[in-house]
Order: structure tokens, then sequence, then C-alpha cells
């Protein structure tokens, strides 16, 4: 396991900017989901197991959250190529996280948005293995994220084919 190098004011700062850089992707997603959901979400057949709506936004907020502490332990360990290619695949995959919600609710592409979130699920798949490399609590933080992913696989294979 790397050991930990970064003093407390800058870790301090590190992680309120992987904090931003996680809610601002949020943030930004909400925005757009929140403009399809009472129209075009609300019309699609959705599987038996699809929550409620209320659901998505605390489970997300969890989730955002530990995806923004697991960088940032990962960022306070010893400069490596590990670390440099562990943070570029979360990055990544933030991404593409991104990418789902604009494919999904702007574009209304399910297809396409099924497709992202393949993709998506082996980004955090790749990041949770390269993380464990440097800390297996950052590691064991993108759990619960790649879990709901797998769930949301199933919601977005389901909604393409009952519609």
């Amino acid at each position: 396991m790397a050991t930990q190098v970064e003093s407390r004011p800058r870790s301090g700062l590190a992680l309120a900017g992987w904090l931003v850089l996680c809610f601002a992707v949020a943030a930004v997603s909400s925005i757009i989901s929140a403009r399809s959901i009472p129209t075009w979400y609300a019309g699609l057949i959705k599987p038996p197991l699809n929550p409620p709506n209320h659901v998505f936004g605390p489970v997300w907020t969890v989730l955002y959250a530990l995806m923004a502490v697991s960088a940032w332990i990962v960022w306070k360990t010893r400069p490596s190529p590990c670390r440099r290619r562990g943070l570029l695949l979360f990055c990544v995959q933030l991404g593409l996280n991104f990418l789902w919600t604009w494919i999904f609710f702007d574009r209304h592409q399910i297809l396409t948005a099924f497709a992202d979130i393949l993709v998506l699920w082996v980004a955090i798949f790749l990041t949770i293995f390269t993380f464990r490399k440097m800390s297996v609590a950052a590691a064991w933080m993108l759990v619960p994220y790649l879990a709901w992913v797998t769930f949301a696989s199933y919601l977005n294979l389901a909604i393409w084919r009952l519609n």
C-alpha cells in the first residue's frame, strides 16, 4: 500500500476540490434530468423494479460523496504512475457518468445510453481495481457505486426493451 504524504491544509483543499468536482457533475446532471423527468421520462414504460423518482436523489448524493472521498484518499497517496492512472480512470468514469445522463435524459437515446453505461461499468471496475493497489478503503468506497450502476444498467436495458 502507498503511504500518505500530503500536508493537512493542502489535503483539506484537495478534499474540497474532489467534492466540488463530483457534485458539479451531480448538479449539471440533475438539471439535465429534471427537465425530462416530468415529461418524457414520465411517459416511458418502466420495469417492475424501477424505484420511485424520489429515491434517486438521495442515493446519488451518497454515491457522489463516497466517490469524492475515495478519489481524495488515493490523491493523498505517494505520487506514482498507478496513482496517476487511477485518478485518470476516476475522471474518465465521472465523464461517462455525466455523458449517460445527457444521452438518456437530454437526447432520449436509450440504447446509446445503455452502451455508455456498459462502458461506465467497466471504467468503474477498473478504477476500483486500480484504487485497491493504493487503498483498500478507497476501492471499497466505490463498490456501492458499481452496484448502483449495475442496477441502473438493468433499468436502462429494460426501459429500452419496453419502449
